[in-house]
């Protein structure tokens, strides 16, 4: 026996410390007599004195038979241990100790429960096997739910998977409502309420998108994402007309990109959709007239269609635009940067559109005709321009062909038309009769521009030093190519090259080595020089011998501004 002790008075101000296991795992389902026991026993365990059953009892009003028969409830959730039933002895055991331990399970405490499930189950069809029926069981021993919310959920199961019901599914499904801390009749059918109006939101969902299957699981989770974001159902719902068919990720990345553009009601998102619709048929047309396969609009919409159609252009508009955008070979960038040439010309309504295009399509008819007099040319916006502008000096289509004619020879036929007419409009030629005699163009007296006269010079300038280093590198070739031809030279090389390794690794592993391998090398140099001295060539023979020192036949200094040893003369 210890020598010291507690006070009464230091006991009655001791705490007794409750571990949270209990509170969470076994005081749901125990009744209030059976708490009272178990906290005053463990308040007793920690007050000296001596305490016997009966005095408990009669503390508690409650009998000796009645005390015991409590102590055995726990004992059966090895909670606690009985030394001995007279007298009565009770050894408490630490919460923990129950963890994963096998719990008895009183049959008559699930009777009503077992022939409620069992109805459940008839109903659905199914049989579950006994070890089923004990994990249910076990379920309800270490978890504090109702039986009665479990049923619920059991209902719930069975309602939702018809004959495919399984002991797993009705597990995981109250497991989830644990984890929740929705034990009671009243929270788990709040949830399940809550669920099928959920689930009947999803497969309105799949109605809409055509998918004949039932709601799973982790459908779920996209109801709860969408909510998450601030949707609406109605916008949702939105989305899914919309689509018409798909997928929940093909309706999930379209109910993101409303979210991204600020619309989360149904109106909102109805306009949205509306107005992408809009867009999207004005990039398929124009794709389709321009030849272009586009998978996915989003990007053309927000890129292009979303400004033309700001600007004022209709989708017939755009498509008669792009009809005339084919026909010179354009892209969406081009279209594009066509479309912002007619805007600032203020070329938007549809009369304006529609004289635009009748012009140039004059113009292309015209184009035609001047490429069978004189040659290919490319149908372009430029072409299409210089023709244009040709028609507003008053030549008429006519003059305009005859400058074609005599531009047949020309290795730029537009530009020596546009040289011929300039020609007459100065000199007021209106008539193919009026045109002066002048010879054909030839290759040798062809019109050029000074972009094509420069060009021409920046050509001869480079062949000019290209000659003057290939000249300089022949000689140094030609040096390189006897040295090669001599065995001792090609000898003498090869030991040179060799023995430059050999000094590379005997200075970093053998250091001793070091003497020898330099007076071998040093041999090798000397019989090279010997043999290019018998060959009467040196090592500057080997090295290009440039005209220019200060620019090395390139043409530029170093600075980069362009010598001054140029002279083709």
């Amino acid at each position: 026996m210890s020598f010291a002790a507690f006070s009464k008075d230091f006991s009655s101000n001791m705490i007794t410390s409750v571990e949270n296991q209990f509170i969470t795992k076994y005081l749901p389902q125990a009744d209030g007599d059976a708490v009272r026991v178990y906290l005053y026993g463990l308040y007793l365990c920690q007050v000296a004195g001596d305490f016997d059953a009966a005095t408990c009892a009669k503390l508690l009003k409650l009998s000796e038979q009645k005390l015991v028969e409590i102590f055995s409830f726990w004992e059966e959730c090895d909670l606690v241990r009985i030394l001995s039933r007279s007298p009565l002895y009770v050894e408490y055991l630490p919460v923990n100790a129950a963890v994963g331990r096998p719990k008895t399970v009183r049959p008559e405490k699930y009777a009503a429960f077992n022939r409620e499930l069992y109805q459940i189950l008839q109903r659905a069809q199914k049989d579950f096997k006994p070890y089923e029926m004990q994990r249910i069981l076990e379920f309800l021993e270490n978890n504090p739910m109702e039986q009665q919310a479990f049923l619920l959920v059991a209902q719930y199961c069975a309602k939702k998977d018809g004959d495919k019901l399984s002991c797993s599914h009705i597990l995981n499904k109250a497991a989830k409502l644990a984890r929740e801390h929705k034990f009671t009749y009243e929270q788990v059918e709040a949830d399940l309420a809550d669920f099928h109006t959920r689930e009947r939101e999803l497969s309105r969902l799949f109605s809409l998108l055509g998918i004949c299957r039932k709601p799973q699981e982790n459908d779920y989770a996209h109801l709860e994402k969408w909510a998450a974001l601030g949707m609406e159902d109605g916008a949702v719902s939105a989305c899914a007309e919309a689509l018409g068919k798909g997928s929940l990720s093909t309706l999930d990345a379209l109910v993101q990109e409303l979210h991204e553009k600020g619309a989360h009601t149904a109106a909102e998102a109805s306009e949205y959709l509306a107005r992408r619709k809009e867009q999207a048929n004005a990039v398929y047309k124009v794709a389709r007239k321009l030849g272009v396969k586009v998978q996915n609009p989003r990007t053309y919409c927000e890129e292009y269609a979303e400004k033309w159609l700001e600007r004022g252009y209709d989708g017939e508009s755009l498509s008669a635009l792009a009809s005339l955008a084919m026909k010179l070979s354009y892209g969406f960038a081009e279209f594009d940067a066509m479309l912002d040439g007619l805007y600032t010309a203020g070329i938007v309504d549809e009369a304006s559109v529609r004289e635009y295009c009748a012009a140039r399509e004059k113009q292309l008819k015209l184009l035609q005709k001047i490429q069978t007099a004189c040659g290919v040319i490319k149908k372009t916006q430029s072409a299409l321009d210089m023709i244009e502008t040709w028609r507003s000096w008053n030549f008429s289509d006519e003059m305009i062909l005859e400058a074609a004619k005599r531009a047949s020879g020309a290795s730029a036929p537009l530009p020596y038309m546009n040289k011929l007419l300039s020609e007459w409009k100065r000199e007021g030629v209106q008539s193919p009769e009026a045109v002066p005699e002048r010879p054909a163009p030839s290759a040798g007296a062809q019109y050029k521009s000074e972009a094509a006269i420069s060009a021409d010079a920046r050509s001869e300038r480079e062949r000019w030093y290209a000659s003057r280093r290939a000249a300089a590198q022949a000689h140094a070739d030609r040096a390189a190519r006897l040295a090669r031809q001599d065995a001792e030279y090609v000898r003498a090389e090869s030991a040179i090259k060799k023995g430059e390794i050999e000094l590379a690794k005997a200075e970093v592993f053998s250091p001793q080595t070091l003497p020898a391998v330099r007076e071998r090398l040093e041999k090798a140099r000397a019989a090279r020089a010997a043999a290019l001295g018998r060959l009467g060539l040196s090592d500057a023979d080997f090295v290009p011998r440039y005209a220019c020192a200060k620019c090395s036949d390139t043409g530029f200094l170093p600075d980069g501004r362009m010598c001054d040893c140029y002279n083709p003369d």
